[in-house]
């Protein structure tokens, strides 16, 4: 019985023993389990912010992609308002190149008939002067104030031969002007 005691009471121990060995297991189990816990409630909230950061920069580059759009779109309509008022101011500079040209050829064909109006009028004031001289001495005082007369009227055509020939290099010089600002059109960018 005393045997049997001892070795009821070594069992006891053990078992105690054991008991205790698994309780300080299961306490360091707890805390790792516990640690664990912690480690996955950081890890969750870890995650919830990377989404929510995710989703604000998705929001973010749509916002920035919308108005990157409108902003393409508003430069592209002003490219196309411009290209348009360039357009419509070419047609109106080639329209007054072709009104000068016009006028640059009616000057001409004005400036040769006054040209060949003064020539006949020369002819005609030799062929007058030559029949005056012929004449007899009492038309003398008569023939000077013919001459005088036509004399006059030389100045005169002389004088609007000046002019028309002024008109002609005006008009040379605006169509030069034309010319330069049509080449300068052409070589803009929108135009080409």
């Amino acid at each position: 019985a005393v045997f049997l005691y001892n070795h009821l009471q070594q069992k006891v121990r053990n078992a105690e023993a054991l008991a205790q060995k698994y309780k300080q297991q299961q306490e360091a189990l707890s805390a790792q389990l516990q640690v664990v816990y912690e480690h996955r409630s950081r890890l969750e909230r870890s995650l919830q912010k990377e989404r929510g950061e995710h989703k604000k920069t998705k929001e973010d580059f749509l916002v920035y992609k919308l108005e990157a759009q409108e902003a393409l779109n508003k430069e592209k309509q002003d490219s196309m308002n411009r290209y348009g008022a360039l357009s419509s101011q070419h047609k109106i500079l080639k329209n007054q190149h072709d009104d000068v040209k016009k006028q640059l050829l009616e000057l001409q064909l004005q400036h040769n008939s006054l040209k060949l109006e003064q020539r006949k009028a020369l002819e005609s004031h030799s062929q007058k002067l030559a029949q005056l001289q012929q004449q007899k001495d009492t038309e003398v005082t008569n023939l000077q104030d013919t001459v005088f007369k036509l004399r006059e009227e030389s100045k005169l055509l002389r004088k609007a031969h000046q002019e028309v020939h002024s008109q002609l290099l005006n008009a040379q010089a605006q169509m030069e002007e034309f010319r330069q600002l049509k080449e300068a059109l052409q070589k803009m960018p929108g135009l080409r």
